[in-house]
């Protein structure tokens, strides 16, 4: 019994094992630290749309410590808060914690705003290049949704984009049910249907392929790159029902529809759970995570935060995005004044700190005086006494002492 057990748990961490090497991948410190930057920023970002959406743009504390939990944040929110006192400002009225976003904060918020504007015309490009490369030319919008921000999308897309542009979009609802919603595309654009790859490629008077942004001492990933590279790119833009699931041209296919994706992103980033929800949409892989870690030449998998995320390796240089979309300079001053405020607190606390430790050595100063006072007394208690001679071991008592001795004699 004891044995069928153990053969147990030993297949039980063995496949456990199997299925962590599925999203193995050598870590790139460069890589990492953008993604532990950029997290800092999204939380922020979505306090700072949950303050925005509140009456009068002031949001309780209390509330904000509710929404900690759907943040995957621990620890109090006014903490949090107090960190970034150039984004934040928190204030005490009736006994109970408020925030709203600071001055330089809003007049962020309305530069953003005046981006998303001048780029309309470029979001409406983007999200029609989305539905040509979906297989039946329309995308949920509560799955849209999950990755708007990821596209630089508003929050009300549908209502501020879709409508100026009916030569090319459409809602539809075939079922009649709330979350059956979609965008439909009304119209091909042939201009439009040029990936990232083939667009370079013009540029530069060659045949489309891929980049690999690996060292040289990668020597087997270099190999299977060179070799898979060889294979003719296809287009994300043609429809993925001419292949046969499984060839090599298929996968050919789908790494270039994840390639556009991720080059279609403000940070060249996405959540690989998130864009698995699109399987069906896009024909992807039951298996995308094995598919992308098969590539690690063009994709870097990070499990950073136990968030799965995949990364276009190409559009970075070390840590920073090598070419950045508008709305990211933007949201890059957002990052600035979020630096700029932790410094502030940071430094804040320090002093505290500092003073703190002066006062606990003034007070230990203190305790030291009094304890050798206290010392002092007891032996002058002793003295009068008359138990010991200490009073005539000190030289002021032994010069009255004298003289009063020398003067009798002189009677």
């Amino acid at each position: 019994m004891k044995k069928v057990q153990q053969e147990e748990r030993f297949l039980l961490s063995f496949d456990l094992v199997r299925r962590f090497s599925l999203w193995s991948m050598k870590k790139d410190p460069d890589l990492e630290t953008s993604l532990s930057r950029n997290r800092r920023w999204i939380v922020n970002n979505q306090l700072k749309n949950i303050i925005l959406r509140c009456p009068n743009q002031v949001a309780p504390v209390k509330y904000l410590q509710k929404k900690f939990k759907t943040l995957d944040l621990q620890g109090k929110a006014l903490n949090w808060l107090k960190k970034y006192p150039c984004c934040f400002e928190v204030y005490l009225e009736n006994d109970e914690h408020y925030c709203r976003l600071t001055k330089r904060m809003m007049n962020l918020i309305e530069e953003e705003e005046a981006v998303k504007d001048s780029q309309e015309p470029v979001l409406a490009e983007r999200l029609a290049k989305l539905l040509m490369m979906s297989v039946n030319r329309r995308l949920n919008v509560v799955k849209l949704n999950e990755l708007k921000r990821s596209f630089g999308f508003p929050d009300d897309y549908v209502i501020r984009i879709i409508p100026k542009y009916p030569d090319r979009f459409r809602v539809v609802n075939y079922s009649g049910r709330k979350s059956s919603m979609e965008i439909e595309l009304v119209s091909w654009d042939n201009e439009l249907a040029v990936s990232a790859v083939e667009g370079s490629a013009m540029m530069q008077g060659s045949r489309p392929s891929f980049s690999c942004s690996l060292p040289s001492t990668w020597v087997k990933s270099w190999e299977r790159f060179k070799e898979f590279n060889a294979i003719p790119y296809i287009s994300p833009y043609i429809n993925p029902k001419d292949f046969v699931e499984g060839s090599n041209e298929m996968e050919k296919r789908t790494v270039g529809l994840v390639h556009e994706l991720l080059s279609l992103t403000l940070w060249k980033k996405l959540s690989i759970v998130k864009l698995g929800h699109f399987k069906r949409e896009f024909c992807l892989p039951e298996k995308l995570n094995a598919l992308l870690l098969r590539h690690p030449g063009i994709f870097y998998v990070s499990n950073k935060y136990q968030i799965y995320t995949v990364l276009l390796r190409e559009d970075y240089s070390g840590s920073e995005l090598i070419n950045k979309d508008p709305l990211v300079a933007v949201k890059d001053k957002f990052g600035e004044l979020m630096q700029e405020g932790l410094y502030e607190y940071n430094r804040r606390r320090y002093l505290v700190n500092i003073e703190k430790k002066k006062k606990k050595k003034g007070v230990d100063f203190m305790r030291l005086e009094k304890k050798r006072k206290n010392v002092n007394s007891e032996n002058s208690d002793q003295d009068n006494t008359g138990d010991k001679l200490g009073g005539l071991f000190d030289s002021e008592e032994r010069k009255r002492f004298y003289k009063v001795l020398f003067d009798d004699d002189s009677r």
